[in-house]
């Protein structure tokens, strides 16, 4: 079993999601105590898929996240760069496109889609800096970008709280479901080690994005932050 380091080597992570990818949204529900339910549906709407808009959403996986913006009508590619997960998630959804891409090297062209999404996949690029530019070229002019990540909690006792969770009983839960439970001890070092919200917002600013703003779920556990490419 593989478990990534916070170095975030891609071969490391993308065999690490391959080795979770049959149990991987089982896992998540369970970790997450049901709430990535609602942090989806959060995305969904932020995202505001039309029909006949194109969508790319990154990081997909099993495309768990894509359906809503098929169901609202729209042209989505789940993109991911684990072929395990778009193996189990093409035995699941067959008529979607899913493509093999890398967030840092998209293979798509410059001014391509109406919105760029990501959920919980932006903490586990190398180059997230690049990943944000990679997505910036590849939605067209008035176009917008969604990111949903794990975040800091608001509220400095809930904080504590939430830090002694992931650090002490994720791990042992990962163990009862996870197929790979080590790599669920690198997701919890990951959200630690993760930008504060008004700090990955900067970096959105630096990679082009304008109107950049965030909301917070889940008292801050969550963040969705979105900007829009001008005109």
């Amino acid at each position: 079993m593989t478990r990534a380091s916070l170095n975030k080597q891609p071969h490391e992570v993308a065999s690490m999601f391959d080795d979770v990818a049959e149990r991987y949204d089982l896992t998540n529900d369970v970790l997450s105590l049901g709430q990535d339910r609602r942090w989806r549906k959060e995305v969904a709407k932020a995202v505001d898929a039309r029909p006949a808009q194109k969508i790319l959403d990154l990081a997909a996986g099993t495309a768990t996240s894509s359906l809503p913006f098929a169901q609202a009508g729209a042209y989505v590619v789940p993109c991911d760069f684990s072929l395990g997960m778009l193996q189990v998630g093409k035995k699941k959804h067959t008529w979607l496109p899913f493509t093999a891409g890398d967030a840092t090297r998209l293979p798509f062209k410059d001014d391509t889609f109406d919105a760029v999404t990501i959920s919980f996949g932006l903490r586990n690029v190398q180059d997230f800096d690049a990943a944000l530019r990679e997505m910036y070229r590849v939605t067209r002019p008035g176009g917008r970008v969604v990111i949903c990540e794990f975040s800091h909690p608001t509220w400095a006792p809930f904080r504590t709280v939430y830090t002694e969770y992931l650090m002490r009983a994720l791990p042992p839960v990962a163990r009862a479901v996870s197929s790979n439970p080590d790599a669920y001890v690198y997701l919890a070092e990951s959200i630690r080690a993760w930008p504060d919200q008004p700090a990955l917002a900067e970096r959105l600013r630096k990679a082009g994005w304008s109107k950049v703003a965030w909301r917070n779920l889940t008292g801050g556990v969550v963040a969705l932050h979105r900007g829009f490419k001008e005109s």
